[in-house]
């Protein structure tokens, strides 16, 4: 386990990369801004959110009813989370007054004894702390927490900071060993308490996190006890079904993904940030053997995981349906966040592949290529007049809406795309460690790096290294596993990548200069792949990947029925770049194809003729932008 991980701030980072810098621009100038008008319902038509009116209710500035879901405060932590890291990119003092004004609100609602929140502040203050299992009160506080630390850490402003401090030491006066042995019923708070613990150096945050990992699973029974000494009941959760909170054995009992999707990798991200803090091996152990049955055997082609829609959750070893995939769009979101811990205990390429596969597919799904609307559940088969519609299929919605009165999701991608740079890089004392081919600018310990990057639309990466003193160090470069056959030179000269490539990494170790250049280039040919033949679903189908980009077909620009499109046995498919549209500036692929023609009767014995035609497949996380119309991944291989 690597014990010498540096922290790295986000604004020793600079995205500059021609894929996701615009995306992040995008963010900061529409998203943001269109999300803060959401979140004070100053949008018509649009889902009604009056999250920061719950916060003004209960500071007593405003009279009303509180509304929304129980958890509707999140909604504003997370977006002030991304406006936190938005300001580092770019400094904006209106915005930043506008934050500070709302961060007035949140500290007038907070009660004396340093309890906040506004549902059970303002509805049923008599009810609080009664309902772990259902009422989400510690998951609210966890993403107050990282917005705390993170408005911090932008702002240097502490007010929010002493806040949820607050907050804390009211959790820690309530639940512990010798107290209430509480757990969460919507894991989050041990990621906040984590992320107060950096940025205070207080180990009581820390140790509080430790406990409620530590103890989840170890009364199975506790949600039950809990129903039957309250005697009510919010959502009608099954307090019979710990498994669904992944509470039923302790986590290093755990070796399947269980359960609602989204709770399981918020643990499991926190599991592999403790154990990494608190040199838990056995901990560490139990994070991968949870990643490789995520990973390994319930997780879509294109990041996504949580298969149905019964629950949000997992369901067996896979069971991974298309066209009523849920593979929520926070679950895929907190998947990088489980990735990004698991890789500062160990540089291993098998969490930078599935990290890479997150951010360049099942993430930016779930965000319109303007900004302005959203997809909670980001399927991999969509058919118009059943999707969105029919029984078993209504979650799997053909077009993004404005907004959702469950909106986690969109303030979700905020923070993530903001907080880009924080997932790029580790740095231990001797070695700095590049985690994606993201362009960038980065002020490291040991170097400046200025990265130019092509990816993902083209096979060259250039590392600029600037060392602060000339002195050896290694320097490791994921290299990702689809790369068979890369060319490597540092400084013009050619490097044997065999003798260098250890688990995904190419390790350069050498005495650094003030000028010294690393460049990468490999091809990207169009790629099929192939599900394991345990996934009925896909079986005798094809998915196509070019790069990182996982590729899907719609309607649009193949005519209907995709059913009846195949893809022959040798591939034939070039990329070309997108001039002119919504879908401007990034790389569709072309390829021969063939159409199966049959009767128009329901049923005949009269076999379908193949017809060969030419059709088209766009990056999967650009589908839906184009209006109604049909999508699919995978489709039928000739």
């Amino acid at each position: 386990m690597n014990t010498k991980i540096k922290e790295l701030a986000l604004n020793q980072i600079k995205v500059t990369d021609s894929f996701f810098a615009p995306m992040q621009q995008l963010v900061i100038d529409e998203v943001i801004p269109y999300q803060e008008k959401i979140l004070k319902d100053e949008i018509p038509g649009v889902e009604k959110s009056h999250a920061i009116e719950n916060f003004r209710i209960a500071a007593g500035l405003s009279e009303g009813e509180f509304y929304g879901m129980v958890f509707q405060d999140s909604d504003v932590a997370k977006w002030l989370e991304g406006v936190a890291y938005s300001l580092m990119i770019k400094p904006d003092a209106q915005l930043e007054a506008r934050a500070d004004a709302i961060i007035d609100v949140i500290e007038g609602a907070q009660q004396p004894d340093g309890y906040l929140n506004t549902y059970f502040t303002v509805k049923e203050p008599e009810q609080r702390w009664q309902n772990l299992q259902e009422c989400h009160e510690l998951y609210c506080a966890g993403h107050m927490m990282e917005a705390a630390a993170a408005y911090y850490e932008a702002t240097g402003k502490d007010k929010l900071l002493h806040v949820m401090e607050r907050m804390a030491d009211h959790i820690i006066g309530r639940f512990g060993e010798d107290k209430e042995r509480g757990i969460p019923g919507h894991q989050e708070v041990e990621i906040g308490l984590m992320r107060l613990y950096r940025v205070t150096g207080k180990e009581k945050y820390r140790d509080m996190a430790d406990f409620f990992i530590e103890e989840r699973g170890k009364n199975p029974l506790y949600y039950l006890e809990e129903a039957k000494k309250r005697g009510w009941q919010h959502f009608g959760m099954d307090p019979e079904n710990p498994a669904y909170n992944q509470a039923h054995v302790t986590v290093y009992e755990q070796k399947e993904a269980v359960g609602h999707s989204v709770r399981a990798v918020y643990m499991y991200t926190a599991m592999a940030d403790l154990a990494a803090s608190l040199q838990n091996e056995r901990l560490k152990k139990a994070c991968e053997d949870l990643w490789d049955n995520l990973t390994g055997r319930r997780m879509y082609v294109t990041g996504g995981i949580g298969s149905t829609v019964d629950g949000e959750a997992f369901t067996i070893d896979y069971d991974l349906p298309n066209d009523t995939a849920y593979a929520e769009t926070c679950a895929s979101i907190g998947v990088v966040f489980f990735a990004k811990k698991m890789l500062s205990m160990e540089a291993d390429g098998r969490y930078a592949d599935v990290m890479e596969r997150e951010l360049y597919n099942g993430i930016i799904s779930g965000m319109q290529l303007d900004g302005k609307r959203f997809f909670y559940v980001n399927p991999l088969e969509v058919n118009p007049g059943i999707s969105g519609v029919l029984y078993g299929h209504k979650h799997v919605l053909p077009e993004r809406p404005e907004w959702y009165a469950c909106a986690c999701c969109p303030p979700n991608v905020v923070r993530l795309l903001t907080s880009l740079g924080k997932y790029t890089w580790d740095e231990t004392e001797d070695t700095i460690y590049s985690h994606l081919f993201i362009g960038q600018r980065a002020e490291l310990e040991k170097a400046v790096i200025t990265v130019e990057s092509s990816y993902p639309w083209e096979g060259k990466v250039s590392y600029q290294v600037e060392a602060k003193e000339e002195k050896e160090f290694t320097f490791a470069i994921h290299i990702p596993s689809y790369i068979k056959d890369a060319v490597v030179t540092v400084n013009g000269e050619k490097v044997c990548i065999s003798e260098r490539l250890k688990k995904g990494y190419l390790y350069l170790k050498r005495v650094w200069g003030k000028d010294d250049r690393v460049e990468i280039a490999f091809d990207m040919p169009v790629r099929k792949i192939y599900a394991s033949q345990k996934v009925k679903e896909d079986a005798g189908c094809v998915a196509l990947m070019r790069g990182p980009v996982v590729y899907c077909f719609e309607g649009m620009d193949n005519g209907e029925m995709l059913q009846s499109l195949r893809i022959p046995k040798q591939l034939s498919a070039k990329a070309v770049k997108c001039e002119e549209g919504v879908l401007k500036g990034n790389v569709l692929l072309r390829l021969k194809g063939i159409r199966m023609v049959g009767s128009e009767e329901l049923y005949s014995e009269e076999p379908p003729r193949a017809e060969e035609t030419e059709i088209t497949a766009v990056p999967y996380y650009t589908w839906g932008n184009r209006g109604l119309n049909q999508m699919r991944v995978w489709m039928l291989e000739e």
